[in-house]
């Protein structure tokens, strides 16, 4: 059995290769992420760089893209979350995870990232990438108030020192 790269633990023909050879679009962005993952195992450049949104396009290199998955041995997806994205939907994001390595080296490597997927004219586009979100930086010590004495020892108030 020809198991798909994407983790779905189906038949690669039954599953992103209808996909990548164009017999079927992606129904999902989910579908879409999977076979995106799957065409840089198969290293099948071209369905990366027609899944992309043309805005994304004018940067995809196509000589870059296959050097890179040349290079790497895909070890594994995993979808770590989805917000719609379904067959009825317009927009979806799919978070993920997709583990590789260096076939120079032997460090295992995590590439994780929340895709945005549109669908334009019944079918599904990669459009680049959620970016994560701040985290929120917690005080240790308590606030120096105008005026309370300056933290720096100089025995002025905070707002007549370094405030």
């Amino acid at each position: 059995m020809n198991v798909c790269p994407c983790g779905s633990g189906s038949e690669y023909s039954d599953c992103c290769e209808v996909y990548i050879s164009g017999k079927q679009g992606a129904p999902t962005a989910e579908a879409l992420m999977r076979s995106r993952y799957t065409a840089y195992a198969k290293k099948a450049i071209s369905y990366l760089e027609e899944t992309l949104v043309p805005k994304e396009r004018a940067d995809f290199s196509a000589e870059e893209t296959l050097r890179w998955a040349e290079n790497s041995e895909w070890l594994g997806l995993e979808i770590l979350e989805k917000e719609g994205g379904e067959e009825d939907d317009d927009t979806g994001i799919v978070g993920f995870s997709a583990r590789f390595k260096n076939k120079e080296g032997s460090e295992e490597q995590v590439h994780q990232e929340v895709g945005k997927f549109v669908k334009e004219e019944g079918r599904w586009f990669y459009s680049g990438h959620v970016s994560p979100k701040g985290q929120t930086v917690k005080r240790e010590e308590p606030k120096i108030g105008r005026n309370d004495p300056c933290s720096c020892g100089s025995g002025k108030k905070y707002k007549k020192c370094c405030g």
